[in-house]
């Protein structure tokens, strides 16, 4: 069984009859397919005729010959019977070499709406980008989030309050294929062998030139570490206290850009508070799901609030925010949420469990003059609102009962 994804299916639905190309990345086993066919039912619900529907997965064994723009434009094209509106569904496009040209003949030349998947962040940089500006619209989709997977384990049976999935969440995330287990030992196999997956197939190829045991110590430190502040000097001593090779910069920040392009990672800027801007640095990196971030430290240290950072940082650009890490000439502030050109500050907390992490936390904000709107999210039952701060139940923002405001 699955869910019906509204979140994504809301934002695809105004351009399912519209020319652009509809571009869907994500990471893999995330839902992407699952989401297509979601898409393809709702056009058949509303009349669309089956037969004017082409669907090719190209992880698909009985697909394997179509690996070229050339062999990809003959086998559409020998479907195409009459002029009627066609449908066209590429799942995991990026396995077919310079498909951006097919894109853009099928766009030019046939009466069709063309949606793709593709796991891989870059999908429309370089050549894609210079042939399709403009002609295409993307979707980022993410693995499950609080409010699906609450859904999802509701509806497979799995009787708990949100507060004690939040646990469960924490610990496994949103991957949905993780739910067809139960003993924890079959999860982690699970999302091990996930992320390994994606490692052979997206990062460490024949023709990638990396070095997988390098590359593998660089990923495991990069996630084990999402949400704190990121430092190449850092990971170079991790490499000598493991008695590795040495690695320079330049290597360091490419494998974090081949992290980023197979969607395992978002690379996360600063914003200058005071001088109310955007920089180009990148101060952290949070991991696409913190059930990755699991099997990569294989314990949670309820004294820090990484893991909740990370499911907020997701969460806020799931609803389609920008996202940056704060900073002001005396602290930090977790995230700055922007959207256009309003913004609020946010603050997060597992538990707001005495005097002094309260002033922490909510002191936090004192050095910023700014109006815009400031949050401080935790755990805790208890509203600890004060000072024109407010404080919102991190379980009931997921699932959408409390909100934010910006201005």
């Amino acid at each position: 069984m699955y869910i019906k994804r509204e979140r994504y299916l809301s934002k695809i639905r105004p351009f399912y009859y519209v020319v652009l190309i509809k571009v869907l990345t994500g990471v893999r086993r995330c839902g992407k397919s699952i989401l297509l066919e979601q898409i393809k039912e709702e056009f058949i619900e509303n009349g669309f005729d089956r037969a004017h529907i082409i669907t090719i997965n190209f992880e698909d064994l009985q697909f394997e010959k179509i690996r070229t723009a050339e062999k990809l434009n003959s086998y559409v094209n020998e479907q195409i019977k009459d002029h009627d509106k066609y449908l066209i569904f590429l799942d995991e496009i990026q396995h077919v070499r310079s498909f951006e040209k097919v894109l853009a003949s099928f766009r030019a030349t046939l009466n069709c709406s063309i949606f793709i998947t593709g796991s891989n962040s870059k999908l429309l940089s370089g050549k894609m980008a210079t042939l399709l500006v403009g002609r295409c619209v993307e979707f980022r989709i993410m693995p499950f989030s609080f409010a699906e997977s609450y859904e999802y384990a509701t509806a497979i049976g799995r009787n708990m309050s949100p507060d004690e999935f939040m646990i469960d969440y924490i610990n496994w995330g949103g991957f949905p294929l993780r739910f067809s287990f139960t003993k924890e030992s079959d999860i982690k196999r699970y999302l091990e062998q996930t992320y390994e997956g994606i490692l052979d197939k997206d990062i460490i190829t024949d023709r990638s030139k990396v070095n997988r045991q390098n590359f593998e110590r660089v990923a495991t430190y990069i996630m084990a570490n999402a949400g704190k502040d990121f430092s190449s000097k850092n990971i170079e001593n991790y490499f000598i206290h493991q008695n590795a090779d040495t690695l320079d910069k330049k290597t360091i920040y490419r494998y974090l850009d081949k992290m980023e392009k197979a969607c395992l990672i978002d690379r996360v800027k600063r914003f200058n508070i005071v001088g109310k801007q955007a920089m180009s640095y990148i101060e952290k990196q949070y991991a696409v799901d913190t059930g990755f971030r699991m099997i990569n430290t294989n314990l949670i240290n309820f004294e820090d609030t990484f893991f909740l950072e990370n499911i907020i940082y997701n969460e806020l650009k799931a609803r389609d925010y920008e996202v940056f890490t704060g900073k002001t000439y005396k602290g930090e502030i977790d995230f700055v949420a922007i959207n256009g050109r309003k913004k609020c500050f946010i603050q997060v907390a597992y538990y707001l469990a005495g005097k002094e992490t309260i002033e922490r936390e909510f002191g936090a904000f004192k050095p910023i003059s700014d109006a815009s709107p400031k949050y401080v999210f935790s755990l805790d039952r208890f509203d600890y609102s004060r000072n024109g701060i407010a404080h919102i139940n991190i379980v009931d923002f997921l699932l959408g009962k409390k909100d934010i405001n910006l201005s």
